[in-house]
Order: structure tokens, then C-alpha cells, then sequence
């Protein structure tokens, strides 16, 4: 099971500039340009350094510009979906570490709570006479969001969560629709496609009753997804060509399930790979609507 900090690592590594547009919309502005170049920071090498302290939880972006013009800044981003186990002090002792070991000042911590108001806004060390330590991040609190506000946003981060912010109940459908609009508009890639239709089903949730009425009243969005898995049975068949046509959807339907869901177990792989023709064809129509990977190769 990919957990909601998996998602968002994946949001934030697919989409840096976006992300940082959205979530740390008051330093990036004007300074995320398009001179501009995002770099993950590794985190397999921060952890030889780090130790046992380390916690595979945030995602460092080094913004830095080729030209020399400014001064590299580091975005540390942290999704936390729950804000009771927040931990500013844990936030301030990474940052520090982070700054210790890229040889910089210039930090901007950034918190994404998924559910919930922020934690603890601010922590400040000191005695009766001085303040010593003086720490605070940028937060985005998406369940506070109207989504009225980015529905039509032509930020692919913010459509996409969408689902995450806050609307009434009765406007779900919409939300998603919404949502995936801006999915299938602004991104032109069927692979990624695919996987973020995942991310939009997982936060909206929708039951199979509001997904008929989604298709009824929103048909060309609904239309759009069944194109998906015709683009994928299309691109399978054009590889198949190359590798032999079973060999080749197999391997695709594989790929898109690992972008859906993550690792698929060996057991399912075997299956897929063992499939017939006719088999693979009809996964491949379901994995548009699966929650799962058993609903995918039930």
C-alpha cells in the first residue's frame, strides 16, 4: 500500500516547480523561474551522513541558478497527514542538519497537512534575556483551502488536490471532475495519466454510486478515462509489435499498475505475464477504476 507521504513525494519529485508554487507560494514567488533549476537532494547520501536520525519523510529541493545570478535555496517539504504528531523540534533538528551538511543558511522549511489545521507554528529557544533560536516553516493547511479558489487552476499540483481541500459534501462529484479535468489537460503524458488518476481516486473516494452519477453528468470527462486505457491497449499493441504483441501489453500493464498502485508483487506479476491477449485487455480496462490491485486481476 502507498502511503499518503509516497503520494506526495511523488507529486512533489514529478512536479517541483508546481509544487513549489502551491506550497511555498510566499518564497517561490519570483524566485522559482524558469532560469531557475530544481534539484532533488538525494536522500540516500543524506542518510550515511545523518545517521539514525534520519526520517525518510521530507523531500529537499535545491533551487539554484546556473548563472550564478543567486544564491542557491534549499525547500525542505514535509507532508503530514495527521498535525497531533508534528513535531516542530524534529522539523528544526532536520533542517539544522540539512543546512550543517549543503554548507548554507538558506533554508525554507514547508509543511502540507493533509488533514486538520498546522501544528505548532513557531519555536523559540532562549533565557530571560535573549532569544537564541528562532524557527518557524511555511504551512499549507489543504483541508482549509476552498477549492472554488483553484478549481481552474492551470497548476497541475493544485488540481490535483483538489479533492484534498475544502468543499461540502454534495460538491464531490464535482471536485473530482474538476480534478480530473485538469489532469487530462495539463498533462499530456499517458503514463502519469494514469498515475494520477490514482491520486485523485484515492482523495476523493468516490463509491460506485457517485462514480455512475459522475459519468452521467460529467460524459466527457467519463469519456476521456475510457480513452486512457484505449491510449494504454494502443501502446501495448505498438510494443507488442517489437517484443511480440502479449509480451509487450504485459510489460505496459505492469508499468502502469506499478505508477498506480507501487510495487507489485511477484505473485500478480507472474499472473499478468502468463495472461492471455484477451485477459490483459480487460485489466487493462480496469485499472482506471480499481482501488486496488486485486480489483485490477480479480
Amino acid at each position: 500500500m502507498i502511503t499518503h507521504d509516497q503520494n506526495f513525494k511523488n507529486l512533489i519529485l514529478d512536479y517541483p516547480r508546481q509544487a513549489l508554487a502551491f506550497f511555498a507560494a510566499e518564497e517561490a514567488r519570483g524566485i522559482v523561474d524558469v532560469e531557475a533549476r530544481i534539484v532533488p537532494v538525494r536522500q540516500e547520501q543524506l542518510k550515511e551522513r545523518l545517521g539514525d536520525r534520519f526520517r525518510e519523510l521530507d523531500v529537499p529541493l535545491l533551487v539554484e541558478w546556473p548563472d550564478g545570478r543567486r544564491e542557491a535555496v534549499l525547500f525542505v517539504i514535509e507532508e503530514e497527514s495527521n498535525p497531533s504528531r508534528f513535531s516542530i523540534h524534529r522539523l528544526a533538528h532536520y533542517c539544522l542538519d540539512l543546512a550543517e551538511l549543503l554548507k548554507t543558511d538558506r533554508v525554507v522549511p514547508v509543511v502540507v497537512f493533509l488533514r486538520g489545521g498546522c501544528g505548532r507554528a513557531e519555536l523559540v529557544l532562549g533565557g530571560e534575556r535573549h532569544t537564541y533560536l528562532s524557527f518557524r516553516y511555511l504551512g499549507c493547511a489543504l483541508a482549509e483551502l476552498p477549492f472554488e479558489r483553484y478549481c481552474d487552476s492551470d497548476n497541475i499540483v493544485e488540481r490535483l488536490n483538489l479533492p484534498n481541500m475544502r468543499y461540502a459534501r454534495e460538491q464531490r462529484i464535482e471536485v473530482y471532475a474538476h480534478a480530473v479535468r485538469g489532469l487530462t489537460t495539463l498533462e499530456p503524458d499517458l503514463e502519469k495519466q494514469i498515475k494520477y488518476l490514482g491520486f485523485i481516486d484515492i482523495y476523493s473516494g468516490l463509491d460506485d454510486n457517485e462514480l455512475a452519477r459522475y459519468q452521467q453528468e460529467y460524459p466527457e470527462e467519463a469519456e476521456t478515462m475510457t480513452t486512457f486505457a484505449e491510449r494504454f491497449i494502443e501502446q501495448g499493441k505498438q510494443e507488442g509489435k517489437r517484443e511480440g504483441e502479449q509480451e509487450g501489453e504485459a510489460r505496459i500493464l505492469i508499468r502502469l499498475l506499478q505508477r498506480k498502485f507501487g510495487d507489485v508483487p511477484e505473485a500478480i506479476r507472474r499472473r499478468i505475464e502468463s495472461a492471455d491477449a484477451d485477459t490483459l485487455l480487460d485489466w487493462a480496462d480496469r485499472i482506471l477504476t480499481a482501488r486496488s490491485l486485486e480489483d485490477v486481476v480479480r
